[in-house]
């Protein structure tokens, strides 16, 4: 059994907006009370597991009347949620847990109880029915539900249990190589390009605007919230139109291929590159590779990925010549030794190409 999550648009009503803006707050509010509890403990010398926070909250919840309207299942989840991020934190996965902030990722979790899915449709527990702008693509037993919000907008992730009978054959595809740049968002080894958006430098004098604006205004005023889910929208708006670009760039990749050889980027050693480190980012070259890693496992397409240290810009496709220095403005590769002139990045991705050959 494999576990997939299809996450969808929703058209609530301005009640059911209300609602998922009171369950976002009832897990804040349990997240950051376990939080304040295991850190407290932790001053004790003691050593909290996530199942005695959630005793303890539900022993203090009990003070507040409202909390009996809510979704219990909120607040179990985001206790949950912390106990991973404790675990990650002992293991040095990640830093310590910080605590929640209104406005900041808002988003709470319930489970298969009273979740039914209908078409364009879904029922949530103590809310009812709402609208969803497409319907579930998997088809399997209903784990979990996901509610969260970005700028204006609605989510709902579901998280299917389903049954993969899905087989694809991928042998009659060829071995390609990609590289991925700022200008050009991939290069194959075939030739192919996927121009990059980059939507930041096409936004960025409306959004250097919009902050002005908010610059001005009084600081959690109506006025500074209504300028501030102005910004909140136009980030949005940057993010969909990279994240389109991505999803259809690796889809048409991965459809046309039986290997690939990608290379290794350390994302946090480019952005140190003061004069690259706004494009890089623009760009977002690591989340790309992601994506393609992802849906190259769910097709059975297997991904090489080059030593981090591999020059495939400095080195000669066709002799295998390693260059010393390679300007960034050089776009041809052309070799001293065998005369060999290529597209700079059209040869990288050849060499990746012949390193996923093996």
């Amino acid at each position: 059994m494999a576990y997939k999550t299809h996450k969808i648009t929703l058209a609530p009503t301005f009640r059911q907006r209300r609602w998922f803006a009171q369950q976002c707050g009832y897990a804040r509010f349990a997240y950051n009370r376990a939080l304040a509890d295991f850190k407290t403990g932790l001053a004790q010398d003691t050593f909290q597991s996530w199942q005695t926070l959630n005793n303890n909250f539900n022993k203090t919840k009990k003070n507040y009347t409202w909390v009996k309207a809510q979704d219990q299942r909120a607040a179990l989840y985001a206790i949950k949620n912390l106990g991973q991020g404790i675990a990650n934190w002992v293991a040095k996965r990640a830093k310590f847990p910080k605590f929640k902030k209104r406005g900041v990722r808002d988003a709470y979790t319930t489970d298969e109880q009273s979740v039914r899915v209908e078409g364009k449709r879904i029922k949530l527990p103590k809310v009812g029915w709402i609208k969803m702008r497409q319907a579930l693509r998997f088809v399997g037993n209903i784990i979990k539900v996901t509610i969260s919000r970005t700028a204006h907008r609605w989510f709902a992730s579901i998280s299917v249990e389903t049954e993969d009978t899905e087989v694809i054959d991928n042998s009659t595809h060829p071995v390609i190589g990609i590289d991925v740049g700022i200008n050009t968002l991939a290069t194959l080894s075939d030739g192919t390009k996927y121009d990059n958006p980059r939507p930041l430098r096409r936004y960025e004098r409306k959004l250097k605007h919009a902050q002005r604006k908010l610059s001005r205004k009084v600081l959690k005023s109506k006025n500074w919230f209504k300028q501030k889910r102005k910004i909140d929208r136009i980030h949005y708006r940057i993010a969909c139109i990279r994240r389109n670009a991505h999803h259809k760039a690796t889809t048409e990749i991965v459809k046309n291929a039986s290997t690939i050889g990608i290379e290794t980027l350390k994302v946090t050693n480019l952005l140190k590159h003061k004069k690259l480190a706004k494009a890089l980012s623009d760009s977002a070259l690591g989340g790309f590779l992601s994506k393609l890693k992802t849906k190259a496992e769910a097709r059975g397409v297997c991904v090489i990925e080059a030593d981090q240290f591999f020059a495939s810009s400095k080195t000669c496709s066709s002799c295998g010549h390693k260059k010393k220095e390679l300007l960034l403005s050089e776009r041809m590769y052309q070799c001293g030794v065998c005369q060999y002139q290529k597209d700079r990045d059209v040869n990288a991705a050849i060499n990746l190409r012949h390193l996923a050959v093996g």
